[in-house]
């Protein structure tokens, strides 16, 4: 399996090798490489596609420990990698907590960034009563493990409502050591207000966003696309937060328009 020993990290990824200008698809919170699937397998006849587990998630993950650490790591974690593929240039796509690193990763590694998909993320924080929900539902999975109440909670913000794949995401969260969840959910938490910041990224974008999104509202991916001198925003509608996984179809047709024009 491919591994990349970048910042004291063992890096898991994967690489169609294309020929194509090079597109790194970073994922969300709890989830891992596979969620772009769909995406993945679209464009890599014409793109040469990278994805990646990030610290704490996926093969990245080790069972034991997890040293703290912050989307700006993550961020170096994925200019390395770019680095080690000897990657010049890429289209970065993040979605939602893969998005968080993206941006941070145009503002201290701007060289690296052709473009940038954000799908379903924000350049802000979650707002105080999200902030509360959330942290009670990883406080209790964490010191109890993953219920069934819970697991269908995490669902619905993590993905969406109704997507009937979820059952497998849901064993794979099981899976998931406390120390892992503890400090991928810290990262969360503690991350900074980048929207001051967000007129310096000046590189094409486009944003994504799922009309039912109760993660992050619609209303802040829209004011983070009013906010980049070169963004598109697009709402996607029939998908919750995993807009990518919900709505496949609509997704790749916005992304395949964008990168076309690039």
């Amino acid at each position: 399996m491919p591994f990349a020993p970048v910042n004291g990290q063992n890096i898991y990824f994967e690489d169609t090798g294309g020929h194509g200008p090079a597109l790194v698809f970073s994922h969300g919170l709890l989830m891992d490489h596979s969620m772009f699937a769909p995406q993945i397998d679209a464009l890599s006849g014409r793109y040469r596609c990278i994805s990646w587990d990030e610290r704490g998630h996926g093969r990245t993950a080790d069972p034991q420990q997890c040293a703290p650490f912050s989307y700006y790591d993550s961020a170096d974690d994925l200019a390395a990698l770019l680095d080690h593929l000897g990657v010049d240039q890429a289209v970065l796509i993040g979605m939602s907590q893969g998005g968080f690193l993206s941006l941070r990763c145009a503002l201290i590694h701007p060289g690296v960034v052709r473009a940038l998909v954000l799908i379903d993320t924000q350049a802000g924080l979650e707002d105080e009563e999200a902030t509360r929900q959330l942290g009670a539902l990883f406080k209790a999975w964490i010191e109890n493990g993953l219920s069934d109440d819970m697991a269908t909670m995490a669902e619905q913000v993590v993905i969406g409502n109704g997507w009937p794949s979820a059952a497998a995401w849901r064993e794979q969260w099981r899976q998931i050591t406390p120390v892992n969840l503890a400090h991928s959910v810290a990262a969360l938490a503690m991350r900074d207000d980048i929207t001051p910041r967000l007129a310096s990224i000046n590189v094409p974008a486009l944003v994504i966003h799922g009309a039912d999104d109760i993660a992050i509202p619609p209303r802040k991916a829209r004011e983070m696309a009013e906010a980049m001198p070169q963004a598109r925003y697009v709402e996607i509608e029939g998908a919750g937060h995993a807009a990518n996984l919900m709505q496949p179809a609509q997704v790749n047709a916005a992304m395949e328009r964008f990168l076309a024009g690039l």
